[in-house]
């Protein structure tokens, strides 16, 4: 018994003593491409491998009011390198020496303006190593910003709530958009009722243009006004909505362009019947001229033939003295002949002073109605002063022969009319 456990000790020991010595065997160094970093266990070095980043994250999502610390890793020893940033936003650092990015998005960042919500920021990285400026590497991440309050957009018209507009004239103003969490993308151009000829709006900073006939309204209306409600309805990417609306008030008003081309055709119906006028009294007054030439022929001979037999009654001879008798008989019996032959047109005279009284008072008329300014708001008073003056005059020369055909041209009526000879006949004579 002793002896088997004798043997079995000297076995084991045997065993024991081949195993240490297998352990304790020298072994050759193999070379390997992998070194421990000293401080960090978990990262391993490749230094016969291409610069890379080997944590990049392509793609950050911040919240605002919140902060971002991220430490990028190369695959090299990182005391050796130097870190950088391109076109970063505002805030946006990182530590040139350990790669590591820190962000603290204040709010003021956006209500400033210099940052913005739900905007792509595209930012440049890059790493260079210290020793050889070969060896770098340059590359990209993005970066978004979002806030859980949402601040509502408006639209903005850069009018008040009403405007007051007459027929015929234009209104037109822009319509803006307050930007909110969310822009407003799309506007919508919705009116009360059917307006012609109007510019819609479809986005933020667009104009709205209308010009409203001068029958958009009716007789019916009260007030003779109109009204129109305009909605400018704005909506985001997400649907979310805003309105505003703007109330256009349109009264009647005077179509100023029929308004003025009637006026004009009342101006040349008066000229024209002025210059007919004219050569009627043309015509009267050279007929008044010759039988006032007549008349005084006839005057005159009648003086004539009384003096001379006037003078042959003191003659000595006696034949003389008998036709000095005779002769005042016969320039006395001239008289009725003149009256008989050429009678004093006493009705055309009164005719042609009434022509030239009432030529004056028709062109008084049209030099008191004449338009002022490129807007006469009383041309319709003077379109209506014009007709009725004008008629008046036709139905108080009704009686009178009114010369169609004129021959003369109308410098030349205006030059015999307003003659020295014609004026200092006509005149009105005081006692």
């Amino acid at each position: 018994m002793l002896k088997k456990i004798y043997l079995a000790f000297i076995t084991s020991l045997t065993f024991s003593w081949a195993f240490a010595q297998e352990i304790q065997a020298p072994t050759t160094d193999i070379p390997d491409s992998t070194t421990k970093p000293q401080n960090d266990s978990m990262q391993i070095y490749h230094p016969d491998s291409s610069l890379r980043i080997i944590n990049l994250n392509p793609f950050f999502t911040l919240h605002v009011d919140s902060a971002l610390s991220y430490q990028l890793q190369i695959n090299k020893n990182p005391e050796n390198y130097f870190w950088y940033l391109k076109n970063s936003p505002v805030g946006l650092k990182i530590n040139k020496d350990n790669g590591t990015l820190s962000f603290k998005a204040d709010k003021s960042y956006f209500l400033s303006g210099r940052l913005k919500y739900d905007q792509n920021y595209k930012v440049n990285i890059g790493v260079q190593n210290l020793s050889d400026p070969k060896e770098k590497i340059d590359t990209n991440f993005s970066i978004v910003f979002y806030s859980t309050e949402i601040i509502p957009s408006k639209v903005k018209p850069l009018v008040n709530g009403t405007i007051t507009v007459e027929e015929g004239d234009t209104i037109e103003f822009k319509v803006l958009c307050e930007t909110g969490s969310f822009p407003i993308e799309n506007i919508f151009t919705l009116p009360n009722m059917n307006l012609p000829n109007f510019t819609e709006v479809d986005k933020c900073g667009d104009s709205f243009k209308w010009s409203p006939k001068y029958d958009f309204v009716k007789e019916t209306d009260p007030n003779k006004e109109k009204v129109v409600l305009v909605n400018f309805i704005g909506s985001t990417r997400f649907q979310n909505r805003d309105t505003a609306q703007i109330r256009i008030i349109v009264r009647d008003a005077l179509n100023y362009p029929l308004a003025k081309e009637e006026y004009n055709q009342v101006t040349k119906n008066v000229q024209r019947y002025v210059l007919q006028l004219k050569y009627t009294f043309l015509q009267l007054d050279k007929k008044l001229r010759k039988t006032k030439g007549l008349r005084t022929t006839f005057d005159l001979t009648a003086a004539s033939t009384s003096l001379t037999g006037t003078v042959l009654t003191t003659s000595a001879d006696k034949n003389l003295q008998n036709k000095g008798k005779i002769l005042p008989s016969i320039g006395l019996s001239m008289v009725p002949i003149r009256e008989a032959s050429v009678p004093n047109k006493t009705v055309d005279q009164n005719q042609a002073a009434l022509i030239r009284a009432s030529i004056k008072r028709l062109e008084y008329l049209l030099r008191d109605n004449t338009l002022l300014g490129d807007k006469d708001w009383d041309i319709t008073k003077k379109t209506t002063k014009l007709k009725e003056d004008l008629k008046q005059t036709q139905v108080q020369l009704i009686d009178v022969p009114i010369e169609l055909t004129n021959e003369m041209t109308e410098e030349q009526l205006n030059r015999y009319f307003n003659s020295p000879r014609v004026n200092k006949k006509y005149r009105l004579k005081t006692n």
